[in-house]
C-alpha cells in the first residue's frame, strides 16, 4: 500500500512539474548557444574592421552634416546586404549647429595660438573677435566669491577632472554662470583626466534669463599655464574669434534593423548606440563602435541560426551628441509598442574591454538578468550592477521599459572622447569583438527566455 501511494504521489507530482527545459535555470537553458555565440565573435575582427571602414569612409558625422547622411545610407545598404529584416530608416529632424572658424590667441604676456574647440551650441563672437583680460576660476562658489572682479573679464574655469559627472558641469553651464557676473566670454579646461595639448568639445547650453556669451575649451596644458602666469602676478590677456552659428533644423534617421521572432515578433528587445558623432575626430568610440557592436550581434545569431522567440532591434540612434532627438523620435514613432518592449540595451561608453551591464530595472528584473550575466563569465563581462541605461533609450526608459548601458573598462575613455583622437586604432579588436558576444548574448537570452522580464 505504502508503495502504491508513493507511486501515484510520484506521478501526480510528475504532472505539476513543468518540462525539464522550461524548467532549467537560465544559465544551464542557454549555457551552449552563448558558448557558440562567443567563439563565433571572437574568431575574427569583423565589427573592428567595420568600425574602421565607416569612420575612416565618412569621417565625422555630426547632426545635419552630409557625412552623417551619407554614413546612414551605408549602414542601411550594409545590413540588407546581411539579409538583416525591417531595416530602415525612420526620420528625424536635428539641430544644425556649424562650428565655423575659430581661434583663441594669447596676447600678453606674449603671443601664441592656443589649440581650442568651440562648444556645440555657442554663439560667435563679433567679426573682430574679443579681446579681455582672463580671470581664473576653480569652481561657481569660486566665481560667486569674486563676482566683483568678473564684469568685462574672460573667465576661464580650471577644474581639473575627478569624474565626467563632477567636472562636465562646467562645460554644460559654465557660460550662463561667466555672464551672470558680467564677464564677455567663457574657457573652459577641456574635460578630460589627460591630455596631449588636445582640446575636448561638447555640448553647452544658455539660459534667456541672462546675455549669451561666446563659450570654449582650451587643453588642461594651458589652463594651468594661464593659471600660473596669474598666480605670478602676470596679466594675462586672449583673444577669441568664433564665427559658429545655428542653422535651420535638418532632416536625419534613425537606423533600424530587426532579427525578428518566431512566435512572439510584436515582442521587442531593443538595442544600439548612436550614428552620430561630434565634428571633430572620426567618432570611432562615441560611438560608431555601438552602433556596429549590435549590428554585429544579430548577423552573427542570424549565422548561427539562433533566431528568438521575440525579435531583437538593432538601431543606429542619430543626434545623440547636441540635441537627443532620435531617442526622443523613437519613443515617439513607437509610444504605441512600448508595453511590449521587452528591455532596452544601450553601448555608448566606447567599446572597450567589456565588464557588464548596469540594469535599472524591478529586483525580479535585476535577478534574471543577473542569471543571463552567469553566461558571460567566459568573456569576462558578467557583472550586473544596479543603475543602467543611455541617454538614447532614457526616453523610453522613463515610461516604463527596463533598460542596461553596456559597462567597458573606461580608464582611457575620456583621454579621447570628443576630441581629434577619437579614431578606431584606439579600440583594440579582441575587445570589440567581446563587447559583440556580450550584446548578442544578452540580447538573445532576453529576447529566447519563454517568459517576459517583468517590470
Amino acid at each position: 500500500m505504502k508503495r502504491w501511494l508513493l507511486a501515484t504521489g510520484l506521478v501526480a507530482v510528475s504532472c505539476l512539474t513543468p518540462r525539464r527545459s522550461e524548467a532549467q535555470p537560465l544559465a544551464d537553458r542557454y549555457r551552449d548557444a552563448a558558448s557558440r555565440i562567443i567563439a563565433r565573435a571572437t574568431k575574427d575582427s569583423a565589427a573592428w574592421n567595420r568600425i574602421a571602414e565607416l569612420t575612416e569612409t565618412f569621417g565625422h558625422r555630426f547632426s545635419g552634416s552630409e557625412s552623417l547622411e551619407r554614413a546612414i545610407d551605408w549602414t542601411l545598404a550594409g545590413m540588407k546586404k546581411d539579409a538583416l529584416d525591417g531595416v530602415r530608416g525612420e526620420p528625424v529632424m536635428v539641430p544644425r549647429w556649424v562650428r565655423g572658424a575659430e581661434s583663441i590667441e594669447l596676447v600678453s604676456p606674449r603671443r601664441q595660438v592656443l589649440p581650442t574647440l568651440g562648444l556645440g551650441g555657442s554663439i560667435a563672437t563679433p567679426p573682430q573677435g574679443i579681446t579681455g583680460d582672463v580671470m581664473v576660476v576653480t569652481s561657481y562658489d569660486d566665481l560667486k566669491a569674486r563676482a566683483a572682479e568678473a564684469r568685462g573679464k574672460v573667465v576661464l574655469y580650471n577644474v581639473p577632472f575627478t569624474s565626467y559627472g563632477q567636472t562636465v558641469q562646467y562645460r554644460g553651464g559654465g557660460a550662463v554662470a561667466a555672464a551672470r557676473v558680467g564677464a564677455v566670454a567663457s574657457i573652459i579646461r577641456s574635460v578630460t583626466p589627460y591630455s596631449q595639448r588636445t582640446p575636448h568639445t561638447g555640448g553647452m547650453a544658455y539660459n534667456d534669463s541672462v546675455p549669451k556669451i561666446p563659450h570654449a575649451a582650451i587643453t588642461p596644458e594651458d589652463a594651468d599655464m594661464i593659471a600660473r602666469m596669474i598666480h605670478r602676478g602676470q596679466r594675462v590677456t586672449v583673444k577669441l574669434t568664433m564665427s559658429a552659428r545655428m542653422m535651420p533644423d535638418a532632416p536625419s534617421r534613425n537606423i533600424v534593423a530587426e532579427l525578428r521572432g518566431t512566435t512572439a515578433p510584436d515582442e521587442v528587445v531593443v538595442m544600439g548606440g548612436h550614428i552620430d558623432s561630434w565634428d571633430v575626430g572620426r567618432g570611432a568610440m562615441d560611438d560608431a563602435g555601438g552602433v556596429v557592436v549590435a549590428w554585429e550581434a544579430i548577423r552573427i545569431l542570424k549565422e548561427l541560426g539562433l533566431r528568438p522567440r521575440r525579435t531583437i532591434r538593432v538601431v543606429g540612434w542619430t543626434n545623440e551628441e547636441n540635441g537627443t532627438r532620435g531617442g526622443n523620435g523613437y519613443r515617439d514613432a513607437h509610444r504605441a509598442e512600448l508595453d511590449k518592449h521587452i528591455a532596452a540595451i544601450e553601448s555608448d561608453g566606447g567599446v572597450l574591454k567589456p565588464l557588464g551591464f548596469g540594469f535599472t530595472g524591478s529586483d525580479s528584473a535585476f535577478a534574471i538578468v543577473k542569471q543571463i550575466g552567469a553566461l558571460l563569465a567566459g568573456a569576462g563581462s558578467g557583472d550586473i550592477a544596479r543603475g543602467g541605461g543611455g541617454a538614447d533609450i532614457g526616453p523610453i526608459m522613463a515610461l516604463g521599459v527596463p533598460g542596461l548601458g553596456l559597462n567597458v573598462d573606461g580608464t582611457r575613455y575620456f583621454w579621447y572622447h570628443h576630441t581629434d583622437a577619437d579614431t578606431v586604432d584606439k579600440l583594440d579588436q579582441r575587445d570589440v569583438a567581446l563587447c559583440v558576444a556580450t550584446m548578442a548574448v544578452m540580447a538573445y537570452v532576453l529576447a529566447d527566455m519563454p517568459e517576459r522580464l517583468p517590470r
